[in-house]
């Protein structure tokens, strides 16, 4: 038997809310937020050049 993932539901708090709405008016939220994750993750460390994501005593953050 296979196991489906399903994408969790997010609801934005007020300010990021208005940043969706205002700043990104007309491109889907789902995709607004997805690319906000990647580069989060990758621009604390967490991802490997080719996007992957790391694994094992590699995933710690860059310092600031």
């Amino acid at each position: 038997m296979t196991t489906v993932h399903r994408p969790k539901s997010i609801t934005p708090d007020e300010a990021t809310d208005q940043i969706l709405t205002r700043c990104y008016r007309g491109e889907s939220r789902r995709d607004v937020i997805a690319r906000a994750v990647r580069m989060l993750a990758d621009a604390d460390g967490h991802l490997h050049p080719n996007g992957t994501i790391k694994t094992g005593s590699k995933t710690t953050r860059r310092p600031a």
